[in-house]
């Protein structure tokens, strides 16, 4: 696990990129704090920061170049069979290391742009080839490594993290039409960016680089299939299956050549991974994080039930409000573009404790979108089944917007999912789930903004993500929905945004491909009917589960946000990122709705507005800070 960077020039030589290649390389060194180099031919430039996971030995540095010098590789990720690869395809070549780096570079040299099929792994890498002057880069099939890029008619430049990435000059001009989908989302899925002209390189995407262009190309997409019939449309034929492909799944990414351990929140998710893990590991280490002053967020109990009866090595990190407080500005200045999924602030504590002990943490990440595991899921599909209790909440809709609604308490959390149900009920499938994707309504975001947002170019992105559901024949186009926007746009930067800003590297056996394409080869009702979310998962493993994690009620991974929000950041928003000397000042944002968001945050019907208030001030610290630094 580590960072990238590069320049590639089309046309003259240049070489005054070097003092921009090296700040580019500094700025990962949260990636790679273990060694990092640069690699300079004429009028390309590639720059390394490691973090030394396989063959720690200088010998596996990166730039990597292979025995006749002729290409040069920088990678970061991981690539878990590359022993079974290189046994298979290369007995013939002499290594220098013993690092899957290695093996990835002669695969390509092999096979060119085909071995990217062979991968079973997370990645993001660029090979450059000294001979014909080209650059191949890659990212792999899910996004779990990011990868930033930038082009015009003069170069080329790509990077692991935007703040890499603006080191090569480049000009910051907002996107509006990315702010105004992250007001909605709380996230800017790819392939955009808070900026105009720099790009996410889609996952399953590579990108071939030489002086007359680029040419993009996908080499995997997640898709339905049900060719298997015979084995996946049983159920217990089913079930076996999913138990050998995840069992061998995490059995793949527990090689390490440091300390590794496992992420246990007390979900069913991580409980699996977790359990399947202490199988092939002695003495796992386990970790997990709890509220100590916020007993509905805490869960840590579940996952203490779970490492008693698999014996791990576990530890929980209970947090006091002020503890999670003591961090918010160091989250903060980690973030490149805005972010303003709450939740990314415990993964960031999590990482940063979890870090002290392992260099490697397994996570269950992927299980939701893939196996139906979220609130929405249910939502979704009682939507499409429709009984008479759906459409008689329908028509309650008027009264659910006078109950008091809050995602700070029990009571309050259920009345504003039953009134954010209702709406969705009145709308169309596409929408529906736009809306249950999202914290707000379309029209009121637009309201938000001073500046002029295109609403064509708006509704052709919106578009595009949800071009799956255009109608409801198939429940599995709702998750296929969710891989390619909430899992690649949310949950996978989440964590490898937080996991990175601590130096620890995190692996998701639910995103292993194999386990990926499966999950798409069975019926949605293996997964979901009106009772149970993640049947088939559930299943599977119950057996290693306590009884008391079994079908019990969903619930997010959170931070108290509205406590903040009455004390320690009240001076922020009231005098400072919210107030109306700085909206104004600021010229993005029309204060009337802002100063209206506010009382709806301080009344007793919060509903939203929490999360909505979250993303202003993460926005408004990321322009005050980053964007105007």
């Amino acid at each position: 696990m580590c960072g990238i960077a590069g320049i590639y020039f089309f046309l003259e030589q240049e070489t005054t990129f070097v003092p921009q290649l090296k700040k580019a390389t500094e700025a990962l060194k949260k990636r790679g704090p273990d060694s990092n180099g640069i690699y300079i031919d004429g009028n390309v430039g590639l720059g390394h920061a490691r973090l030394s996971i396989i063959d720690t030995s200088d010998a596996a540095n990166q730039p990597f170049t292979e025995n006749t010098e002729r290409y040069t590789i920088v990678f970061n990720g991981e690539i878990f069979n590359y022993k079974e690869l290189k046994e298979k395809y290369l007995g013939n070549v002499k290594f220098k290391s013993e690092s899957d780096t290695e093996v990835l570079l002669n695969l390509y040299i092999l096979m060119g742009k085909d071995c990217i099929e062979l991968l079973n792994g997370f990645f993001a890498f660029a090979i450059y080839d000294k001979q014909d002057g080209s650059l191949f880069v890659a990212r792999d099939r899910f996004g779990v490594k990011p990868l930033y890029y930038f082009t015009n008619s003069k170069m080329f430049c790509f990077a692991s993290e935007l703040k890499s990435l603006l080191q090569f000059g480049l000009k910051k001009e907002i996107d509006f039409e990315s702010l105004s989908i992250y007001f909605h989302l709380n996230y800017i899925p790819s392939p955009y960016t808070i900026y105009t002209d720099i790009f996410k390189l889609n996952p399953g995407y590579y990108l071939e680089i030489n002086k007359k262009g680029i040419k993009k190309a996908s080499y995997y997409h997640t898709k339905i299939n049900y060719q298997n019939k015979e084995i996946f449309s049983n159920y217990n034929k089913a079930k076996s299956v999913l138990k050998e492909l995840l069992e061998d799944a995490v059995q793949k990414r527990l090689v390490a050549d440091v300390p590794l351990g496992s992420f246990l929140s007390g979900g069913v998710d991580s409980s699996v991974i977790s359990a399947l893990a202490a199988k092939h590991q002695k003495n796992l280490s386990t970790f997990s994080i709890g509220f100590k002053d916020e007993p509905f967020f805490d869960e840590t109990h579940y996952a203490e039930m779970v490492a008693k009866k698999h014996h791990t090595n576990h530890t929980v990190f209970s947090l006091s409000n002020d503890n999670l407080f003591e961090h918010f500005y160091d989250f903060l200045d980690y973030l490149d573009e805005p972010f303003a999924d709450s939740s990314a602030l415990a993964v960031y504590i999590l990482s940063k404790e979890t870090r002290k002990k392992v260099t490697v943490a397994l996570s269950g990440d992927g299980a939701d979108e893939i196996f139906s595991g979220y609130n929405k899921h249910s939502a979704l599909f009682k939507s499409i089944n429709k009984s008479f209790a759906e459409g008689f909440l329908k028509h309650l809709e008027p009264g659910f917007r006078m109950l008091p609604k809050s995602r700070n308490s029990k009571i309050g959390n259920t009345f504003r999912k039953l009134h954010k149900f209702s709406i969705g009920l009145g709308l169309s499938t596409s929408e529906r789930y736009w809306r249950w994707a999202g914290f707000s309504e379309a029209n009121k975001v637009h309201e938000r903004f001073k500046v002029n947002i295109n609403s064509q170019e708006y509704i052709r992105r919106k578009l595009c993500y949800l071009k799956h559901l255009d109608h409801e024949s198939d429940f599995n186009k709702f998750l296929l929905a969710d891989v390619e926007l909430v899992l690649q746009g949310d949950m996978l930067p989440k964590v490898d945004m937080m996991s990175m800003a601590n130096s620890l590297e995190v692996r998701t056996p639910f995103l292993d491909y194999r386990v990926v394409d499966f999950a798409f080869s069975i019926p949605a009702e293996f997964k979901i009917d009106n009772k149970r979310r993640k049947k088939i998962l559930v299943d599977t493993f119950h057996d290693l589960l306590p009884n008391e994690l079994l079908n019990r009620p969903k619930k997010g991974f959170e931070i108290p946000l509205l406590g903040w929000f009455k004390k320690e950041l009240k001076p922020i928003i009231e005098t400072e990122l919210l107030s109306e000397v700085f909206i104004e000042q600021q010229n993005i944002f029309n204060y009337t709705e802002i100063h209206q968001l506010k009382k709806q945050l301080f009344s007793p019907n919060p509903n939203d507005a929490t999360a909505q208030i979250w993303a202003l001030l993460v926005f408004q610290y990321w322009w005050k800070n980053c964007h105007n630094s």
